[in-house]
């Protein structure tokens, strides 16, 4: 036997549940995905491997030349690990996809909030939103709000790489 019913009951288990909005732009914000057949695919990608790295993609928009996502953080990643992962897989197929850019590039930074499971559903909503959202806001002017509702400090002289 492989054990008594109460020992298999306490055996130990490693559990998170921990949701991140990240949110990284092109280089030089580069309007890269006005294409929208090109933009989708590069969702895609991008969901795809925050799959490949053990973690949840629930949700992937963004504009012209910015990204969000709306990821369920594994236990067993770090988040810059996540990051340089997507970041690294999806510029090398940007640089070789049908409609792609062999000069295209990510920013070398990125911008990670935590979410709580309870507002899941209006980040989604809110990265669902991104076209209309940025017909009155710019990105540099999004990601500001974002720090400054999570009280992060940005030096703008190093944030916009």
């Amino acid at each position: 036997m492989f054990g008594t019913r109460d020992e298999e009951l306490s055996m130990p288990q490693s559990l998170a549940q921990v949701w991140v909005h990240v949110v990284f732009s092109t280089k030089e914000r580069r309007r890269y995905f006005q294409n929208d057949a090109f933009r989708a695919e590069a969702f895609r990608m991008l969901a795809y491997h925050v799959k490949e790295s053990n973690c949840v993609s629930a949700s992937v928009g963004g504009h012209f030349d910015h990204v969000h996502l709306l990821v369920g953080l594994s236990r067993t990643i770090a988040i810059a690990k996540l990051v340089e992962n997507v970041k690294t897989e999806t510029s090398k197929w940007a640089k070789s996809a049908t409609g792609g850019m062999r000069t295209f590039s990510w920013q070398q930074g990125y911008g990670v909030f935590s979410v709580s499971h309870s507002n899941c559903a209006d980040v989604d909503a809110y990265i669902r939103d991104q076209m209309e959202h940025h017909r009155k806001l710019t990105f540099q002017d999004e990601f500001r709000a974002f720090c400054k509702r999570h009280e992060v400090a940005i030096d703008e002289r190093y944030v916009w790489d």
